[in-house]
């Protein structure tokens, strides 16, 4: 694996032209992660994979110098995984002048997390565009937990750059909870809690599955999830095409976000 710490040195040393997926990261890498880089190995010649905790797309200051760093156990897991090339950018690369630290979204996209989340997508979007208007990779590869941004992101480059998004699977743990950086945080108690929180997902989800008229449940849902000790931030039900709220038999998707103590979690099933 070749490490690089300049995007410069990185366009000079790698054919852009070639197959290339490219895996964005923030490190504090899991097996969420390790799904999106074997997907991109399969499916590509070569995989890129940068780490970059991005400080526009934090809207809480503590939230962006608390973000779990490990730079060198996430560095044994690419060579394990034996991936291509490695970006390790610095800020003032990566937002040359202020102009680029943020790109609007349209009003009608700030719903779920880009509601209660003002600004982050904005962020997210302006990282994103700096990458790929840099290197131009053929795929970028995304998860699914992360599936408002994985929409938003698609959105954008659509008429953008050819880079294509593929989309991938949530990976959870045996207990229905998605990997995510975040659960580091978490104490055996809380996890307890969104363990719990996921089994109820799931089974909402099943429930409508078999009857969509349960789909009118979600206040029940809601109040179970508060009497947990939870404190919820939303729960809904959105069009799994275009996040709207024309839903069908065959095209919802069931969105959550809530707040164990101070630790933030999101999913959809």
């Amino acid at each position: 694996m070749i490490i690089f710490k300049s995007i410069n040195k990185l366009r000079e040393k790698v054919n852009f032209k070639a197959n290339i997926g490219f895996v964005p990261t923030m490190g504090s890498l899991h097996k969420g992660h390790e799904s999106l880089i074997k997907k991109s190995k399969k499916k590509c010649k070569k995989t890129l994979v940068s780490i970059f905790i991005n400080p526009t797309q934090f809207n809480v200051k503590n939230d962006f110098s608390n973000y779990p760093r490990n730079i060198t156990k996430d560095i044994k897991i690419l060579k394990k995984l034996n991936v291509d090339y490695l970006l390790i950018p610095k800020e003032n690369e990566i937002y040359k002048h202020k102009k680029y630290k943020k790109i609007a979204i349209p009003k009608k996209d700030k719903i779920l997390c880009a509601k209660y989340r003002p600004g982050h997508f904005e962020g997210v979007l302006a990282v994103i565009n700096q990458f790929l208007r840099n290197i131009r990779p053929k795929f970028i590869f995304l998860g699914e937990k992360d599936f408002q941004q994985a929409i938003l992101i698609n959105k954008f480059i659509q008429n953008k750059y050819k880079t294509k998004v593929v989309l991938c699977k949530t990976i959870r743990m045996k207990n229905l909870v998605p990997y995510s950086s975040r659960n580091f945080f978490l104490s055996k108690n809380d996890f307890k809690k969104a363990v719990f929180v996921s089994k109820l997902i799931r089974k909402f989800f099943i429930l409508i599955k078999n009857d969509f008229n349960k789909k009118n449940n979600l206040n029940k849902i809601k109040k179970k999830i508060n009497e947990d000790g939870i404190r919820l931030e939303y729960l809904e039900i959105r069009n799994k095409k275009n996040l709207s709220n024309k839903i069908g038999r065959k095209n919802y998707k069931i969105f959550i976000s809530y707040y164990i103590k101070n630790v933030r979690m999101i999913d959809n099933l």
